[in-house]
């Protein structure tokens, strides 16, 4: 009878070394020499799945961490490895059922815990992101990248109070773990609070000198002067150099542009906003015909859609307001407003609707139908219930959802849809002088995009009125800023909302602002910020143009 031989600890530190060391096609030669004289070892085949996905052949990778853990099903790193390779084919809920599998086996996994926030975070459950996050922490005190994680989870569902001790304890664990710094600094300016954002990215700088976001992320709350000539003149070195990617030099367009607009100088200020978006706009491969084909999609999908009846319904308690409008238009400030009432949840711009509303344009070409408005309606009442929040009026910010009104009102009969109008030259102009984190305003960098998108934009609003023309509230910018207590009352009558005076007082509500009108919002209301454009009328004229007939 023979006798069966056991793998050596010399012979596992090997292969772990010549992993290790970066050796991966030597590691991949020992293992396979191994599972001749050793098969079915789980460990081989684990080691054997991280050396392909080191490799990029996520297909083998897979394979070998599903051998190790159907030979031994306890093997919890096994289940966590074959949830990353499942993250990284772009199979969330796969990814998700592996991390669970792994902290079912070993509760206390942190690493597990952390993975499961990150693919939690990126399908929109914000509230199961946070609880994973905190179970990482919990389990393994000293995780930086934990306690930041669980600080951006935090900021995405407004809870920026609470993501700066995070943020301040993952840097104190680790003081080159620099991002959480960005991060913190990020967090202030959303909550308004100018000078310690500004302290916190000259920090960072101090460690970072040349870090473009940080300094782009500076010269958007920071008022500079004259005074601050050896940053500007650092700035404008770092433009002119062969040391910056083509990210990093639409970083110093933009910071740039406004500094030359807080010294008055217009005429280069529009110099270094012309030359980063162009930068913009090519680095995110834009063009107007994409956006074009997409309206035409939604008119063709939406023109004939039916309505849910109060038997069909999936019953709650929640009830959305969406505010919609083009970005720059004032929904950021009518959002506050609202939020600002007593019995109402101001959650930002919620990234999930739009996914949602897009999946479903994806996956349909010839007309929705009542299983499609029933699978839209329980996926937006999930992700809302998922941010817990303490009251059931919700407004969900997403400008862009303008596009798919048709959708909402169907799935959504109860709903809410306040829709901003402002002067179409004043809202593109604010449009086309910032910089935008997200990928999906392309048409921004580009003043005959934005025209046409405008327009594309206009016509659209123009067939939702036509179809819904009783359930979409408009509301003009340029009204609210001169009317601010008639048009606060109108508004809150629309939302069936009682009057509340601290709807007046907007300003003072201290909730987190992720948007480029974070600073504007803690302002009173003004008036004349539809005119900015003005001074800008000769170097605007492809816009102007483009707009003459809106």
């Amino acid at each position: 009878m023979s006798t069966k031989i056991a793998l050596t600890k010399n012979q596992v530190d090997n292969v772990i070394g010549l992993y290790s060391s970066g050796r991966i096609q030597e590691a991949i030669e020992e293992i396979n020499s191994l599972n001749i004289l050793y098969p079915n070892v789980p460990l081989l085949f684990n080691i054997l799945g991280a050396c392909y996905k080191q490799l990029g052949q996520l297909s083998d990778a897979e394979k070998m961490f599903k051998n190790a853990f159907s030979i031994k099903p306890d093997y919890a790193e096994a289940h966590f490895n074959y949830g990353i390779v499942q993250k990284d084919l772009g199979r969330i809920d796969a990814a998700i059922e592996s991390y669970q599998n792994a902290i079912s086996i070993l509760p206390n996994y942190p690493d597990a815990h952390n993975n499961l926030g990150n693919a939690f975070k990126s399908i929109g459950m914000y509230a199961h992101a946070i609880e994973s996050y905190e179970w990482a922490v919990a389990y393994k005190p000293e995780f930086e990248e934990a306690f930041n994680n669980l600080g951006v989870a935090q900021c995405d569902v407004g809870l920026q109070h609470l993501a700066i001790k995070n943020f301040e304890k993952a840097y104190s664990l680790n003081s080159n773990f620099i991002k959480a710094l960005f991060y913190l600094g990020v967090a202030h300016k959303d909550l308004g609070n100018k000078a310690v954002a500004i302290s916190t990215f000259e920090k960072l700088l101090k460690i970072q000198s040349y870090n473009t976001k940080v300094l782009r992320n500076l010269c958007e709350v920071k008022k500079f002067k004259k005074s601050d000539s050896k940053l500007i003149n650092k700035m404008e070195s770092l433009l002119n150099s062969d040391k910056v990617n083509q990210s990093e030099l639409i970083d110093l367009n933009f910071a740039l542009s406004n500094v030359y607009l807080d010294l008055g100088d217009i005429d280069t200020q529009f110099k270094y906003l012309s030359d980063g978006n162009k930068l913009r706009k090519a680095l995110l491969s834009y063009s107007i015909e994409s956006s074009i084909k997409l309206f035409n999609t939604i008119k063709d999908v939406f023109d004939d859609l039916p309505t849910l009846t109060n038997n069909e319904l999936s019953q709650s308690s929640l009830r959305p307001i969406f505010i919609v409008g083009m970005p720059r238009s004032g929904t950021s400030l009518v959002e506050q407003i609202v939020a600002s009432h007593n019995e109402a949840h101001g959650a930002g711009e919620l990234e999930f609707s739009t996914q949602i509303f897009s999946s479903i344009i994806a996956n349909i070409s010839v007309e929705v139908d009542k299983k499609d408005l029933l699978f839209f309606r329980e996926q937006y009442l999930a992700k809302l219930n998922a941010l817990k929040c303490s009251k059931n009026i919700i407004t969900d910010k997403m400008p862009m959802n303008f596009r798919y009104i048709g959708l909402i009102i169907s799935a959504f009969p109860e709903a809410k849809i306040i829709h901003l109008k402002r002067d179409a030259r004043a809202t593109c102009w604010s449009i086309h002088k910032n910089y935008f984190d997200s990928d999906g305003i392309g048409y921004s960098y580009d003043q005959n995009d934005l025209a046409q998108y405008y327009g594309l934009y206009s016509d659209l609003m123009s067939f939702w009125h036509e179809r819904f023309p009783d359930q979409i509230y408009d509301i003009c910018y340029e009204d609210l800023t001169t009317n601010q207590e008639d048009e606060t009352r109108k508004l809150l009558e629309y939302c069936d909302l009682d009057w509340d005076e601290n709807c007046l007082n907007f300003h003072s509500n201290k909730r987190a602002v992720k948007t480029a009108s974070a600073l504007q919002v803690r302002k009173k209301m003004y008036q004349g910020s539809s005119e900015a454009w003005k001074k800008y009328e000769a170097h605007l004229q492809p816009l102007i143009k483009g707009l003459k007939s809106y």
